[in-house]
């Protein structure tokens, strides 16, 4: 089982992952050269022990957590999809979607940019997939969410960079049926079903929160709390 050890930590600061993860969209054709040949989610034990980086310790996440304003949630009028234009091109026919596919994924195959097949470790449900079909790229703080928190306000310039941020730990190949039972819900009323993830999750989803500078609910903000509360 993934513990969150020490020999796992990157860093002290919120939202830093391995080196593959902090090469922006700019750099996406960067991630498609580097991705193939040494992946730092790929453990040789094998796809079911592909997992996120721990990022920061639980304190530090605390603080930030507690750094955010709390605030009921903005109206969703206005809101669509399209109002956070995604997913951005990155070079010839590749897009941030590709580049999320080939970095999260094991023996990664291409047809041009097109991701064919692969081994992907869902660690929402703690499942492996071989047909891309069944992943999607799942935002960790979703769209409609991000709306009712502050991003209502932005502009679509703005809501791209949010929707298509790979700097941050925003964007994550999951197994389908995990993203659309996640949908739009914050963690109090979604959390994934694997609990060894909830503490890691939880510092995600403050990592994001705190960069963007959005807002939490109460609700929001003890459900929080209480997945860090987990954190080995």
């Amino acid at each position: 089982m993934w513990t969150l050890d020490d020999t796992a930590r990157l860093g002290d600061t919120l939202g830093v992952r391995t080196p593959l993860r902090l090469i922006g969209v700019v750099a996406a054709a960067l991630i498609f050269a580097t991705a193939c040949d040494d992946s730092p989610l790929t453990d040789p034990s094998g796809p079911g022990d592909l997992l996120p980086t721990d990022t920061a310790g639980a304190a530090a996440a605390q603080a930030s957590l507690a750094s955010l304003t709390v605030s009921d949630q903005h109206p969703m009028t206005g809101y669509s999809r399209e109002r956070f234009p995604h997913w951005r091109k990155t070079g010839a026919n590749c897009d941030v979607r590709d580049a999320v596919l080939q970095r999260d994924g094991k023996d990664v195959k291409l047809d041009g940019c097109n991701v064919t097949t692969g081994t992907w470790y869902s660690w929402y449900d703690a499942k492996t997939y071989t047909d891309p079909l069944q992943v999607d790229i799942d935002h960790m703080v979703p769209l409609a969410n991000a709306w009712r928190s502050g991003a209502d306000k932005w502009t679509d310039d703005k809501r791209s960079d949010f929707a298509n941020d790979m700097d941050r730990p925003q964007l994550f190949a999951v197994s389908a049926s995990a993203n659309r039972s996640k949908g739009d819900q914050d963690p109090s009323t979604w959390k994934p079903t694997n609990h060894d993830v909830w503490c890691e999750y939880a510092k995600d989803w403050i990592a994001v929160k705190s960069y963007w500078k959005l807002n939490v609910t109460e609700k929001e903000r003890a459900a929080l709390a209480a997945m860090l509360a987990t954190c080995a």
